[in-house]
């Protein structure tokens, strides 16, 4: 049978034959793509109807070097596979060169191209030299290349650059490109076509511009280096994976919120206190002591609310009644801008909160199950722009933790269990559950009565005046036993979890967080009862505030205090005892679930006390620098990698969301209500004499009404916006509507893309169905020759 004829419909300019391109009639400017792929669909066609009259000798000729996945295809059928766009991608250099020659064309062009109505029908763009791409022997891949470097010496030197980087090529055949480019770019011909400058003047500009760029992309590499424990934080993935590092990147974000804090606080209020300092009162001497009692010399200082005074900074007769000076041009009231500063910090830190989760949850909420990301992380996992050993030796080890953590999760996901054993755990479980929750009843029940006991104790000791440090050590014994409950029961804990023995470390974890949050969570609420009801154990009875805050500095202390005590006798010593008297190769692992509790508690006691020691931030992030190196320096020595690697995907998004709902909202509603409820003190405190805290905010709107009758609109945002509740309702209502529209949008895009996955299978199927069919149609054809 005769073959078909083939019509290719493609326009050609026969008055260019011979002659170069212009930029009119180039083969790579065409007005229309279909015409193209009717023109890719011609020669598939054409060579389908070749192959389906081939004689019977050259159909049952096998093709060299085809795969198993085919096999028993014939011939035609196996050509016709691997002219497929899927199968071809990523083979032909020659094809990619001649697709960036023609998206240089096209750039060069975009704006010197005179628009196609102006142009008479010889000098219209075709398609002439699109078979470059489909017929391989028209044109040599030298011939390709040098129409390439042709048009890329057309473009100006940003535009050459960047389209040098997005060419897939390898370095190699980029470097051949670039140094063609260099080589034939000296003549003057060429540089006068791209307007190159040839005085000195411009020569200097060009060189001055290069250094620059030189220098940017200098300081953009030393951009890693600035940021905070870089190194660290890549080692420690590496070795011990990302739930450990999770750990790490947590206190590098409650880091970053304290110093925020502190320099609001800084700015605003204590910096302007101190220049302007009251009235001196007596010091009491410094003994060294109060570095763990926070009394003492801290008491009347900087550190706690009593010092501040409750006028005018910059007046000149805030401190003599009789005086006639000019009132200052911008008054500092120092109440007003106390609540202010801290109102303003807690509202921004809660943006900063609900940004972090919101991000947190789109970037770890993602799809993509463990085969795909194994995949990618085997085959697109390397960085080759390192070349030093330290950094290729860093790398290899974090990408075998990483394929560690994928195969373990992986493996996890497929253990079924019968239904006996499901109903075994379930009854395991729940008494477990039941014995963590009595434990938090025992010890809540313990501490309000040891409470008690401590407040009667000082009261006591106060009527007897009995001595000075005998007082400040009753101060330390409450924060003493709390501090031991929080450090002992999460070991309790870890027995519990044992016993339940979790198959999925990931909710073994969950689950510790949860038992220890309840705990800490549960004796914080019971604390800031009875330092609102006024029991609190204090060395002086002049200012309650001055109390609290001190009360809460010891909490700090005394947390960080046990935290290094476990550091050193559960990670040190234990490994010590591992090793030298247990003679096991084993080390203690680093249990993430207490040490992030750690974490939140910590910065938890942090915000409630932002009201009654401004400095008590500084404190905090004095604690988490010093934390960091203590925990790295006993992490590389003492602890082992987790025995059950497992990939901590989710763990920042419940780190976050645990530091938002329950810590920062607990410490946000507790200073609602000392501020809007509660009565300051009457001697002492920027708020002395008024009946609440919010008061001074009202005082202030009237005398600003009073001196300037125009601002009556301040006044009227100040009593419908602040005064009113339903507006606070309505911000924590917005801002709780954020993050659950962005969780949801979330959902969706999950869900979207699970779907696109499964109409990407269909359309394989689809495609298997099709080749079946078409294989029948050759063997059908082969039956009836």
């Amino acid at each position: 049978m005769a073959q078909p004829p083939v019509a290719l419909h493609i326009s050609e300019d026969t008055e260019s034959d011979g002659q170069e391109p212009s930029p009119c009639n180039e083969g790579a400017m065409h007005t229309s793509f279909r015409q193209l792929i009717q023109e890719q669909s011609s020669l598939v066609e054409a060579a389908a109807g070749a192959e389906l009259e081939m004689p019977a000798r050259d159909r049952e000729s096998p093709e060299p070097q085809q795969g198993d996945e085919h096999a028993g295809y014939s011939s035609a059928t196996l050509r016709i596979l691997a002219s497929m766009p899927s199968r071809t991608i990523g083979r032909s250099r020659g094809a990619i060169i001649s697709q960036y020659c023609n998206r240089t064309a096209r750039l060069r062009r975009r704006s010197s191209r005179p628009p196609l109505q102006q142009l008479s029908r010889a000098a219209r763009p075709s398609l002439r030299q699109h078979h470059l791409d489909t017929d391989p022997a028209v044109a040599t891949l030298e011939e390709k290349r040098s129409l390439l470097v042709k048009e890329l010496l057309s473009l100006s030197p940003g535009q050459r650059s960047h389209m040098l980087l997005s060419v897939p090529l390898s370095l190699a055949e980029k470097r051949t490109l670039r140094q063609e480019l260099s080589g034939q770019r000296g003549s003057p011909r060429e540089d006068t076509q791209r307007g190159a400058p040839f005085s000195p003047c411009g020569r200097s500009k060009y060189h001055i511009i290069l250094g620059c760029r030189g220098l940017w992309y200098g300081l953009l590499s030393l951009l890693p280096a600035v940021q905070p424990w870089h190194h660290a934080l890549k080692q420690i993935g590496s070795r011990f994976g990302s739930s450990v590092l999770s750990y790490f990147l947590f206190l590098k974000t409650l880091l970053g919120f304290n110093v925020f804090l502190f320099l609001l606080l800084l700015v605003f209020v204590v910096a302007l206190q101190a220049a302007y300092p009251p009235a001196p009162a007596s010091h009491q001497p410094f003994t060294g002591l109060e570095l763990l009692t926070g009394a003492g010399y801290f008491t009347c200082s900087l550190l706690y609310y009593g010092y501040y005074s409750n006028v005018t900074l910059n007046e000149p007769c805030a401190a003599r009644p009789n005086c006639s000076a000019a009132a200052p041009p911008l008054p500092y009231n120092m109440p007003l801008a106390y609540v202010f500063t801290v109102g303003v910090s807690f509202f921004l830190t809660c943006i900063l909160l609900v940004y972090s989760m919101s991000r947190s949850f789109g970037e770890s909420y993602r799809v993509g199950g463990p085969v795909g990301d194994l995949a990618i992380k085997v085959f697109c996992a390397w960085d080759f722009k390192v070349v030093r050993k330290r950094w290729v030796k860093l790398q290899s080890e974090n990408i075998r933790t990483q394929l560690k953590e994928l195969l373990a999760e992986r493996q996890s996901r497929s253990r079924p269990r019968s239904p006996c054993r499901q109903l075994e755990h379930v009854a395991v479980r729940l008494l477990a559950w039941g014995l963590s929750l009595g434990t938090v009843l025992g010890c809540v029940v313990a501490v309000h009565y040891f409470s008690e006991h401590m407040h009667a104790v000082q009261q006591d000791a106060g009527s007897r005046a009995s001595g000075e440090r005998q007082q400040e050590a009753v101060l330390l014994v409450l924060p003493l036993v709390v501090s031991l409950i929080n450090a002992a029961m999460p070991h309790l804990y870890n027995l519990l979890a044992t016993w339940e023995k979790w198959d999925s470390p990931v909710l073994e974890v969950y689950v510790a967080i949860c038992r220890n949050l309840v705990l800490k969570m549960v004796v914080l609420g019971l604390l800031c009862y009875q330092w609102l009801s006024r029991k609190v154990v204090c060395s002086s009875e002049a200012c309650w505030e001055t109390c609290v805050g001190q009360d809460l500095y010891r909490f700090v202390v005394m947390d960080f205090i046990f935290t290094l005590l476990d550091t050193i006798f559960g990670e040190l010593v234990w490994r010590l005892v591992l090793e030298k008297r247990l003679k096991r190769k084993q080390r203690p692992e680093f249990d993430i679930a207490r040490n992030v509790l750690e974490l939140i508690y910590g910065q938890t006691l942090t915000w409630l006390g932002v009201l009654f020691s401004p400095l008590l931030p500084a404190v905090q992030i004095v604690k988490l620098l010093l934390l960091f190196y203590i925990k790295k320096t006993s992490l590389m020595q003492n602890c082992q990698s987790p025995s059950k690697p497992w990939q901590a995907s989710r763990m920042s998004t419940v780190f976050i969301t645990l530091l938002c709902f329950p810590s920062f909202l607990g410490a946000a509603i507790f200073l609602s209500y000392t501020i809007w409820s509660v009565k300051p003190s009457e001697t002492c405190g920027p708020f002395q004499g008024m009946e609440t805290i919010y008061e001074s905010g009202k005082t202030w709107v009237r005398l600003l009404e009073k001196s300037n009758p125009n601002i009556t609109w301040f006044t009227w945002v100040h009593q419908y916006l602040l005064e009113n509740t339903f507006f606070l309702f309505f911000v924590s209502g917005v801002l709780l509507a954020v993050i659950y529209f962005n969780i949801q949008v979330v959902k969706g895009q999950r869900r979207i893309i699970h779907l696109l996955k499964e109409q990407i299978a269909n359309e394989g199927e689809d495609k298997i169905f099709l080749i079946q069919k078409l294989h029948s149609v050759y063997e059908q054809r082969e039956r009836r020759s």
